[in-house]
């Protein structure tokens, strides 16, 4: 297996590293920064060298929303979606539903608010896909700047008020917001954690079963205060370790 990855990643990355060891097999670990792409190689042309060195897998995260539709098909070597811009990241849904279902036993009839940088968010965007199979319904919340156009939502996908959701929810999940991908938008951390974070006037919302979730990387303070990350409901943790059970499985029914 080879790790493709065109943007930094260390949950991701790595995760799929773990899960190639413990299923016995090897990784390529590329790195763009130190490739022949700093000297006008193509994604193509890189990709293509993989394809002839023999590869199995090649485990792929790129900027461009639809690089997947560009390469799919094209090469010997089976491709994982590692990350397509702001536009999918389906390993991470995967994991993130795996995680919910484990703590509830099931994934129907949940309320579940995604809090932050919703538009643009490839793990909101997998996530609300995914949910369109069961019977549960998502709250968005966040500043307006960052949040989708109404009209363009599901019908079991709603924007609401952070609080009013929170108090109704089964699952939290907060998002950072990516200024890599925001030219013009600037973020006031001194009052986004009071406005649209996780603190401990926030906290006392939660149902006494509810979860807390972030894909991360997280800004301590900012998306949630520091001393609440492993809060007894945070399940932030749970998902960096399910997602090495999620990874083996995707790599397991690849292979077989």
């Amino acid at each position: 297996m080879a790790n493709l990855f065109f943007e930094h990643s260390t949950r991701t990355k790595f995760s799929f590293e773990v899960a190639v060891k413990r299923l016995g097999g090897d990784t390529l670990n590329f790195d763009a920064e130190s490739s022949s792409m700093s000297k006008g190689e193509t994604l193509e042309d890189t990709l293509s060298t993989f394809n002839a060195l023999g590869i199995d897998i090649g485990i792929i995260r790129h900027s461009d929303d639809s690089y997947i539709d560009a390469v799919k098909e094209k090469y010997n070597f089976s491709i994982i979606n590692a990350g397509a811009g702001k536009f999918e990241h389906p390993s991470q849904s995967l994991l993130d539903l795996y995680t919910i279902q484990e703590h509830f036993q099931t994934l129907e009839n949940l309320t579940i608010t995604i809090c932050g940088d919703i538009s643009t968010s490839r793990v909101a965007s997998s996530f609300i896909k995914a949910m369109k199979h069961f019977n549960s319904k998502i709250y968005l919340s966040g500043p307006q700047e960052l949040m989708p156009k109404e009209c363009d939502l599901p019908n079991y996908c709603q924007i609401k008020d952070i609080d009013k959701a929170m108090a109704q929810s089964d699952v939290v999940m907060f998002l950072r917001v990516q200024h890599e991908r925001h030219k013009l938008f600037e973020l006031n951390i001194d009052h986004y954690n009071k406005s649209f974070g996780l603190n401990d006037t926030r906290i006392k919302l939660l149902k006494p079963n509810a979860i807390i979730m972030h894909p991360g990387p997280f800004n301590r303070d900012v998306e949630i205060a520091s001393h609440l990350i492993e809060h007894k409901q945070s399940k932030i943790f749970k998902q960096k370790e399910n997602g090495v059970y999620t990874r083996m499985a995707i790599l397991e029914w690849i292979v077989s």
